[in-house]
């Protein structure tokens, strides 16, 4: 499909209290490009650090973008060019901005340690790339639903993902709100990703903490104002709700608007709900809170199958988990079917987890549409995350736990069967009983026939 068109509206604000504003933000709609950056350091180093990061983010991706436009052409053969690739290049360009930064700091004793947060959206064809470190944010709109994507990296979130200990103690820290990462502090920096589809209608709001932090008790109020159709209009109602909540930092908004608004692509948002909740309602990732199922999401491929298409064969190798999103398919066994498989049914996950021949063939019932994870990016997931992986092995063992359970109970209905009394003997003697029964009552034949 087409790329929907970029729309974008952007302000920001010194604040009530901040005599300087060390946020910067930088807009290439051509590019795609969106970034904001919330500065810090005395003497005016946070100013210098989140200037220098947006520059050298935008003169990074400016660099590849022939490798965008590749990727959003979709071009195949040497050209071809994967979702890693774009991650990849983010990656690349925010740990330059670090390296810039702190070698900026290094030059000058009253900027040494100055940082930046920093959170980018780059929307590239039909799908959107998230890279964020830091306590910026960035929030998604879409049918009215409003979704924080990204997630603080700050000594509240990281003591409670690693249950360090309990909400109420953590809520009492002083230093709660202290960042964890951040661009320029130190050469490399650890950003965070995340790939989406997006689809006309979806919109964006990237925000320092100086916005979304007057907001953290009322995203009804931060869901109301984004919402309204005029961008602008948006933006300066967001800055003002800040400024006269406390306007205590500065105060940076800059919203993306995929497409018209209005116009809502609905047979590709559907298509995308349907995607999110069959994988949502999986045993597997039943767990999994929103994020981390965008996050499983973004290592996902979608492939169309014909009538009598196999999918997998039995005793083959394969490493990916199927998940029907549409149509039919047939599980055989040695030529015998076992199942049909229909929309939220799966099949070949632990392929995800151990190299084995299949056990079965799977092929498609008429036409079908098939979501696949892969398991080289799924380790990927479980290598970079840790909190994630272990729900997602949690999960499996579960899984796996209901399987032995599966065989153990048919097992013990085989042994049952194996182990009833034969009572073969007694039918058969029964059977005879009633064959003599019958033949007593046959009358002897009259003497003349007797031959006598």
């Amino acid at each position: 499909m087409s790329s929907p068109e970029i729309q974008f509206a952007a302000l920001t604000d010194v604040g009530r209290v901040r005599e300087q504003n060390e946020d910067n933000f930088l807009v290439d709609k051509k590019l795609g490009l969106f970034v904001v950056c919330d500065g810090m350091g005395g003497h005016a180093a946070g100013e210098v650090a989140s200037a220098l990061a947006v520059r050298t983010m935008h003169d990074e991706l400016k660099k590849q973008a022939d490798l965008i436009e590749d990727y959003a052409a979709a071009s195949k053969g040497a050209a071809k060019v994967s979702k890693r690739d774009i991650l990849n290049v983010l990656e690349l360009a925010v740990n330059r901005a670090s390296q810039r930064v702190y070698a900026e700091a290094a030059k000058d004793s009253k900027k040494r340690g100055m940082g930046t947060t920093l959170v980018c959206l780059l929307v590239v064809g039909t799908q959107a790339f998230i890279i964020y470190v830091g306590d910026s944010r960035i929030y998604m709109m879409r049918d009215g639903v409003l979704e924080q994507l990204t997630e603080d990296h700050t000594v509240y979130n990281e003591l409670i993902k690693r249950k360090k200990m309990p909400r109420e103690q953590v809520e009492q820290l002083a230093q709660k709100n202290a960042i964890t990462r951040a661009v320029g502090v130190y050469e490399h920096v650890e950003p965070d990703t995340l790939v989406m589809d997006v689809t006309a209608g979806d919109r964006f709001l990237l925000c320092s903490d100086g916005l979304c932090g007057y907001f953290e008790n009322d995203t009804a109020g931060l869901g109301s104002r984004l919402a309204n159709l005029d961008a602008d209009s948006a933006c300066r109602s967001l800055i003002d709700a800040s400024n006269e909540r406390g306007g205590k930092d500065n105060i940076t908004s800059v919203i993306v608007t995929v497409g018209d608004v209005t116009a809502r692509d609905e047979t590709r948002a559907k298509q995308l709900r349907l995607k999110r909740d069959i994988l949502a309602r999986m045993p597997l990732f039943r767990a999994l809170n929103e994020r981390e199922i965008l996050r499983v999401l973004q290592v996902t491929d979608v492939s169309d199958y014909q009538d009598g298409d196999v999918i997998i064969s039995e005793g083959g190798k394969g490493e990916e988990l199927f998940i029907v999103l549409s149509g039919q398919a047939s599980v055989l066994r040695h030529g015998a079917q076992l199942a049909t498989l229909k929309a939220g049914d799966h099949f070949g996950e632990m392929a995800l987890v151990r190299s084995q021949p299949r056990s079965a063939t799977v092929i498609s019932h008429g036409s079908s549409e098939m979501m696949i994870i892969r398991r080289p990016e799924f380790f990927e997931i479980v290598r970079k995350e840790q909190q994630l992986a272990v729900k997602l092995l949690w999960q499996f063992l579960g899984v796996l736990a209901d399987r032995l359970a599966d065989t153990s109970r048919e097992l013990g209905v085989a042994k049952e069967e194996l182990a009833a009394e034969d009572i073969t003997h007694e039918i058969f003697a029964e059977e005879e009983e009633d064959s003599t029964r019958k033949t007593s009552l046959i009358p002897p034949p009259p003497p003349s026939a007797r031959g006598g």
